[in-house]
């Protein structure tokens, strides 16, 4: 059984003009101790899917079919208190994009990581300290950073601190998203390697989303490329990578340098995302794709097994349906 399994989730903002369709029918699973990523432009709903996945969605948001199963469990029934009672922070937790944001300012790292504790387990303040302190250690940090505030540190040491108080309950899943977002080069290799180590050392599940490839391929173990609100294609990264099937995916990857092999130029993508009001009939990149045939402008290709990955593409990686 999959620890998370995402079945035809819709989830769309409501806004004067009409519906914005920003979650389409996406499907994937995380499988206990891997780690997914999900990739994509910015607004093909990357985050979108994860705000959904713990129902921390504005007022405007409804989702409007599908299933979220946390090991058998329908999460998408749950109300907001079994939710905060049982789901948020204790089995997901989430490392929000934009680390500077996501603390308070007016309180200290530990007193943050300890509010966590405190909130979900039965523990004194004196033993919610000394988890936290730990777990200052566990990122990299010095135990005594958990007495500063959030101005007294780096934007690498806020990240870290993030993401200490993501793992403060234990969580059998934790979402990143953008979690190296406006740190450099090198505080990201930092960054990197604290969670990859931390996958290793305590066996936590990780849903990972960036538009940075190159984070997901060292930090993941399967990717789903995310297109305009929906999965056009999912499975091993080491396979994506190497031999991409769908058009989309194709232009995402020829984006991105590689540091081994000759040097070539790097290609963009022609164009725009569609409007989420109103998408395009058929498949939703045919407007960019260079590929595109009459049957992409007219049917909407379903999510299928293509070799050893799903694939959402008429031509199937050069073969047409």
């Amino acid at each position: 059984m999959a620890l998370l399994d995402v079945e035809n989730l819709k989830m769309y903002y409501k806004i004067l003009r009409g519906e914005v369709k920003a979650v389409d029918d996406v499907s994937f699973e995380v499988i206990a101790k891997e780690s997914l990523g999900l990739a994509g432009e910015s607004g093909c709903g990357k985050t979108s899917v994860a705000l959904t996945l713990l129902k921390l969605l504005p007022w405007n948001a409804k989702i409007k079919g599908g299933t979220i199963r946390l090991t058998g469990e329908d999460i998408t029934r749950m109300s907001d208190s079994e939710l905060r009672e049982k789901i948020r922070w204790k089995r997901i937790s989430m490392i929000f994009q934009g680390a500077m944001n996501a603390l308070h300012p007016t309180y200290t790292v530990g007193h943050q990581i300890t509010e966590c504790i405190l909130k979900h387990e039965n523990v004194t303040k004196d033993e919610a300290l000394e988890r936290a302190t730990k777990l200052i250690e566990l990122v990299g940090m010095e135990p005594e950073r958990v007495q500063r505030y959030p101005h007294e540190l780096s934007g690498g040491m806020k990240q870290r601190a993030v993401t200490a108080m993501a793992l403060a309950c234990n969580p059998d899943l934790v979402i990143a998203d953008e979690p190296t977002t406006a740190l450099d080069v090198i505080v990201q290799a930092q960054v990197l390697e604290v969670m990859k180590d931390l996958r290793h050392r305590l066996g936590v599940s990780m849903l990972v989303i960036s538009h940075d490839l190159a984070l997901i391929a060292e930090t993941c173990d399967k990717i789903g490329i995310m297109y305009a609100g929906k999965i056009v294609e999912n499975g091993d990264v080491k396979y994506i990578f190497k031999e991409p099937l769908h058009p989309y995916t194709t232009k995402l990857v020829s984006a991105f340098p590689s540091v081994i092999g000759p040097k070539t130029e790097l290609s963009s993508i022609h164009g725009f995302p569609p409007d989420l009001l109103k998408p395009p009939p058929g498949c939703r990149f045919h407007p960019r794709c260079e590929h595109a045939m009459d049957v992409c402008r007219q049917k909407e290709p379903p999510l299928i097994q293509v070799s050893n990955r799903l694939v959402a593409c008429h031509l199937h990686g050069g073969k047409e349906a």
